[in-house]
């Protein structure tokens, strides 16, 4: 199934969307999609918050704020009766939530933060979702969910039960609590696990970005460990085909769903990769193995395909030079 099936599936199911998050790097991208293809209304819901300079949140959304289709709302998915006004002024076919505290080592140092925005907030999202008749959500969740797992590729079917970061716990949370939402409350549930997603407008704290700014800057990047880790790597456009997708699935109540490339690259390919994008040589500042981090993410993407005709599209390679095409332009980085 091809991106214009996709889009075509997607025009037939849902018009009015509730996108959480969608000022950051996937929401926006999705919001570009939809925009794109026929929606009634898409709101957003984003707060904007300081785990990155705003601005390039901002950015993101310059162009959506001049379409009447569009409606932002700055509001933190913690604050209950924030979003209670919301879903009292609005109808939604679909709630994407994208919204959460993001990265495995920030994690480590605001455990509670991340419980509170990522599973707290979820529940926030799913009793609405409830209250109000939606029956369709579409939860972002995350490889890391699986852990330090053996066993390559991942696959849905792995056991997540050993989350070693709490990032990851949350994300495993929010996955559980929506399948029992979905059993006891008649709402369809989609979680997508994303396999380290980049691409134009990736967050500044990510590996590919921040090595990117710190080559071009002749400053040293660090490594952390022996440079063997390994990612599946996945560019944004692919992810967001997965996306559209699910938005438009309706086969069963509930399921777990990896997106990812299914290529892994080992991270002083994707130094090479990025040194020779960048036409600069990278000085490396060797670190110990930071905790929370797994040595490998590996997606199994049979199901994706099955179910949703996933077929991503784009090797790194090609992603990097059309990130680094965007880095270059960009002046919020």
């Amino acid at each position: 199934m091809g991106l214009a099936f996709v889009d075509l599936c997607y025009k037939v199911v849902v018009k009015n969307l509730l996108v959480t998050g969608g000022a950051g790097f996937i929401g926006s991208h999705l919001v570009d999609r939809l925009l794109r293809t026929g929606v009634d209304q898409v709101i957003v819901v984003d707060d904007f918050n300081d785990f990155y300079n705003p601005d390039i949140k901002r950015e993101n959304i310059r162009e959506h704020l001049e379409d009447p289709r569009y409606k932002l709302i700055q509001a933190d998915i913690r604050d209950r009766a924030a979003l209670d006004d919301v879903f009292k002024k609005n109808h939604f076919d679909c709630i994407v939530h994208l919204a959460a505290r993001a990265g495995v080592r920030p994690s480590l140092s605001e455990p509670e933060l991340y419980t509170q925005t990522n599973i707290n907030g979820t529940v926030n999202l799913l009793e609405l979702a409830r209250q109000h008749g939606i029956k369709q959500f579409v939860f972002g969740s995350s490889s890391s969910v699986y852990g330090s797992n053996a066993k390559v590729p991942f696959s849905e079917g792995d056991p997540i039960r050993q989350p070693i970061s709490p990032y990851a716990a949350t994300k495993a949370a929010g996955e559980l609590i929506c399948h029992a939402y979905s059993h006891l409350y008649d709402l369809r549930c989609v979680c997508l696990r994303f396999f380290t997603v980049y691409g134009p407008r990736q967050r500044p704290d990510l590996a590919i970005h921040k090595f990117a700014k710190l080559i071009s800057q002749g400053k040293p990047i660090p490594v952390f460990g022996d440079g063997t880790t390994r990612r599946d790597y996945t560019y944004v456009d692919d992810i967001i085909d997965g996306v559209m997708a699910a938005i438009a699935y309706d086969q069963s109540d509930y399921e777990a769903i990896n997106l990812g490339e299914s290529r892994t690259v080992e991270l002083q390919e994707l130094i090479a990769l990025l040194e020779k994008e960048l036409g600069t040589k990278a000085v490396i500042d060797r670190q110990p193995p930071q905790p929370g981090d797994v040595p490998q993410t590996f997606a199994d993407i049979t199901k994706a395909r099955a179910l949703l005709g996933y077929n991503p599209q784009t090797q790194i390679e090609a992603g990097l030079h059309r990130f680094v095409a965007w880095f270059r332009t960009t002046k919020l980085v």
